[in-house]
């Protein structure tokens, strides 16, 4: 399997453009299984009201990013993560799609929202769940929800090989975190993380990049710059991620003793 990272610097509130220029960047692209996509790609991400939100939002199929994006993946027989301001009635989520060679297959909220997001997004309510394509059982998260590590554990208990984390990360931890995600459950993690400061209503951010990609022995397989625009696209063996033994006596899910963590469901 191949699977990678685009790392861009999407506009605010130029959808157009910023899809204009994912499809630049895919075309040149050599070829993948899966590529990871940062969160919010269509819209940015500092909105100052909810008007903001509605020209930049889509629904889910049928919006224009979506329908772009299935049209690349059909041409290339691959698939895509990626993250997507959405709309749905009167409500909006910051959401991620995963599309494959014949379209749309399945979508997540994010359900951990962080800071001002919850002044303009609902959460999510999930399922935390496995999507299967082209041979990949694939999980995807948004951004703040690398700090709940029941999340990603949740996903590797549904089967999950790859997760896809659709990223606009302003904090240093998560790259290192998701180290400690790979090994844990056993999968592979792809981060992909916008770049760029971005300022809008008296409000300014600046994004950490370094997206990267980590696999089940926690080895660092692919990183970015800081500021760079730019994908990479590593090659894994996708059984890695099936084989739960740590050595011949402990395995990461069945040596769980879930009768000892009633505590996590209160």
């Amino acid at each position: 399997m191949k699977i990678g990272f685009l790392q861009f610097k999407p506009l605010f509130g130029q959808v157009e453009d910023n899809l204009d220029k994912l499809s630049s960047m895919i075309e040149k692209a050599p070829y993948f299984d899966l590529l990871v996509l940062p969160e919010l790609a269509n819209s940015g991400y500092v909105f100052s009201n909810k008007d903001e939100l509605g020209k930049a939002s889509e629904t889910i199929p049928s919006g224009l990013f979506v329908e772009k994006l299935s049209e690349i993946t059909n041409s290339r027989n691959s698939a895509i993560v990626c993250g997507i301001c959405e709309r749905k009635g009167v409500n909006y989520y910051n959401s991620s799609v995963l599309i494959g060679p014949k379209g749309f297959i399945g979508k997540y909220q994010k359900i951990h929202l962080f800071d001002r997001e919850k002044l303009f997004f609902q959460p999510g309510n999930g399922p935390l769940k496995s999507f299967e394509v082209n041979g990949m059982k694939i999980g995807m998260l948004v951004c703040f929800d690398w700090i709940f590590p029941e999340a990603t554990r949740v996903l590797a208990l549904e089967g999950i090989d790859i997760l896809a984390h659709s990223a606009n990360l302003v904090l240093p931890y998560s790259q290192t975190a998701m180290l400690a995600r790979s090994i844990e459950n056993s999968i592979f993690t792809v981060t992909s993380n916008r770049i760029g400061t971005e300022e809008n209503g008296g409000i300014e951010l600046t994004f950490t990049g370094q997206s990267q990609i980590t696999s089940p022995k926690m080895e660092l397989l692919a990183s970015a710059g800081v500021d760079t625009e730019e994908i990479k696209i590593v090659e894994i063996d996708i059984e890695l991620a099936r084989n739960k033994w740590l050595n011949e006596r402990n395995n990461v899910l069945l040596d769980r003793r879930s009768a000892m963590y009633t505590k996590l469901a209160e």
